[in-house]
């Protein structure tokens, strides 16, 4: 059995969900004690329940200690079996975040796995549904992997609501060096919608981006989407490469603050030089992990990424090897 302080380093949701990913594809039991120990409520909400739920149906795991609060599980995996999963999340709890755990274990599958979310798409600490589809499987791509993703109706906070289908397909991975990416994309892409709201914020959000991406000289495509969903919101992502930024709107905050803040966040990622952004950096550890040999240069190593690189040692024989490089980090699992 091995044991996790899910208080150590970055100490929330993110240490269960890699944790739990690797347990099932390793076939690791593992106990996880101190969870998100030191956040307003601790213990488990109902997003990682639900996340944690849909592995152990993934995977015939037993699990224990899971309901609202509990602060200690633990996860025994069975053998990984494909199939269609419908999950609830039930509030707007990020479905990307549920993605994030789930995505690895096709790794270990012999059929595809199929699931049908609901829960938000575009929430706040969490990547969004674009940034997951556009930056995220677009990275994994590049080591063999393969899934697609559809998000049918956007779910924002606090309704939630919204509806994504994932296909992940069992393919095997291979190691990748993301510096010899060799990406001839020059132009940022992004879209930014809005929902129950009149059409000219998600036009306003998309323009004011793209002014201030062309000061910074960037070209750039933006699309605008406009529906009538359950839920109420705004935002706007924006890529290029493996490269992303984003922002959400809210209530008394102009949309063309809304753009900027995206613009900004995907210009100090582009302007950096790096293979990948901070973001990215992280999400890509326990996938360095399980195949070793992997490499990328990023801005800054995020506490995050500290994190999921102690998680993943915990489970496999891997060292990360970070070097400053010409201003920048240089990640490399072996």
């Amino acid at each position: 059995m091995i044991e996790i302080d899910g208080s150590y380093g970055e100490g929330g949701g993110q240490i269960v969900r890699t944790a739990i990913a690797l347990s099932a594809t390793t076939g690791k039991n593992v106990k996880i004690y101190n969870i998100r120990k030191f956040r307003s409520n601790p213990g488990l909400k109902q997003q990682h329940i639900k996340t944690l739920e849909t592995a152990a149906r993934i995977c015939n795991a037993q699990i224990d200690g899971v309901y609202s609060g509990s602060s200690c599980i633990s996860f025994f995996p069975g053998e990984i079996k494909g199939g269609y999963f419908d999950v609830d999340i039930k509030t707007a709890g990020s479905i990307t975040l549920l993605l994030q755990c789930i995505m690895p274990l096709v790794i270990r599958s012999n059929e595809d796995i199929q699931l049908k979310i609901t829960g938000g798409t575009d929430v706040a600490w969490s990547p969004t549904i674009d940034y997951l589809k556009h930056v995220t499987v677009t990275a994994l791509s590049k080591m063999g992997y393969t899934c697609e993703i559809k998000n049918i109706r956007r779910g924002y906070y606090p309704k939630g609501m919204g509806i994504v289908y994932a296909n992940l397909k069992p393919k095997k991975l291979h190691k990748f060096d993301f510096s010899n990416q060799k990406s001839t994309v020059s132009k940022i892409y992004g879209i930014s919608h809005c929902s129950n709201l009149p059409e000219h914020i998600s036009q306003r959000q998309a323009e004011s981006a793209i002014y201030h991406l062309n000061h910074k000289n960037f070209d750039c495509n933006i699309a605008t989407e406009v529906t009538n969903n359950p839920s109420t919101g705004t935002g706007i992502t924006l890529w290029r490469n493996l490269c992303g930024g984003s922002a959400l709107g809210k209530r008394g905050f102009p949309a063309e603050e809304v753009g900027k803040m995206a613009a900004d966040n995907v210009s100090i990622e582009l302007v950096s030089g790096e293979d990948v952004d901070i973001n990215l950096a992280d999400q890509l550890i326990p996938y360095m992990g399980l195949f070793l040999g992997c490499s990328y240069t990023v801005r800054d190593i995020t506490q995050h990424t500290k994190t999921n690189i102690w998680v993943t040692k915990q489970f496999l024989d891997v060292e990360f090897n970070i070097m400053e490089e010409n201003g920048l980090f240089r990640v490399t699992s072996q």
